[in-house]
């Protein structure tokens, strides 16, 4: 593979955002990974953001872009930035750079040092630095403990946006999955532990820069589908 890392970035409705941030992401994997391709998926947004990401295309011949009409869900965008990665390693990151891209840098070194097929960002690691709301902690520390009694996963925290893997070891359990939205993550990583894959928690740094109140209101609407969701994915994968 001649590209050494890909990182996917979906976004949704993120056009006030997600030129500058895609340009921002761009230089920082250029400091640390000049052999890299952003993949930035364009989720049935109902805004300018396919064109402020073709935008940032123009500027940069690192960015590609996949767009679709219909808002299909994150776990979706995710899956289809991963399938078509061509690179050695693939991660995916949050466009709203709550998540600064410099951290990519200690995972990738990590995992060409150990081998590892996974390395993902865990907020609930006693070195992260977070500077984000309180209810978003409470959720996180509930999920874990929910996650923890139905799948018994050698990590604590699934659902943080930044995660790094070897494409070659990732793709198998990609193309099984079947999850488009909130649970993606739990779905991928159970695939993962029952695939035998490795993995490695690593912590994160959080800058939350908030949406207003649209943020809150979808995480507290959509918390009980997403709790309802992970139970489905437990019966699924236990079988």
């Amino acid at each position: 593979m001649s590209v050494e890392l890909a990182v996917v970035m979906p976004a949704y409705n993120e056009g006030n955002r997600i030129y500058e941030n895609l340009l921002t992401c761009a230089a920082t994997l250029e400091k640390f990974c000049p052999s890299f391709r952003i993949i930035a998926v364009n989720d049935g947004s109902t805004d300018n953001t396919e064109t402020e990401m073709r935008r940032a295309a123009a500027e940069n011949a690192k960015i590609g872009i996949i767009s679709y009409e219909k808002n299909r869900g994150k776990g979706y965008a995710i899956r289809r930035g991963m399938m078509a990665s061509k690179a050695r390693y693939t991660a995916f990151l949050d466009a709203d750079l709550d998540l600064p891209p410099e951290q990519l840098e200690g995972y990738l070194s990590a995992m060409k040092e150990r081998g590892t097929d996974i390395v993902l960002g865990s907020k609930l690691h006693p070195d992260s630095n977070l500077e984000y709301p309180f209810y978003r902690k409470a959720m996180t520390m509930g999920y874990y403990l929910y996650l923890k009694l139905l799948f018994h996963l050698p990590i604590r925290d699934t659902q943080t946006g930044i995660k790094l893997f070897s494409t070659e070891a990732i793709r198998p359990v990609v193309s099984a999955m079947r999850s488009d939205r909130f649970c993606f993550d739990i779905e991928l990583l159970a695939l993962a532990k029952k695939n035998g894959l490795s993995m490695e928690e690593r912590p994160v740094v959080v800058r939350y820069h908030g949406d207003g109140e649209r943020k809150t209101k979808i995480r507290l609407r959509t918390i009980f589908d997403m709790f309802f969701e992970t139970f489905r994915i437990w019966r699924r994968i236990k079988k």
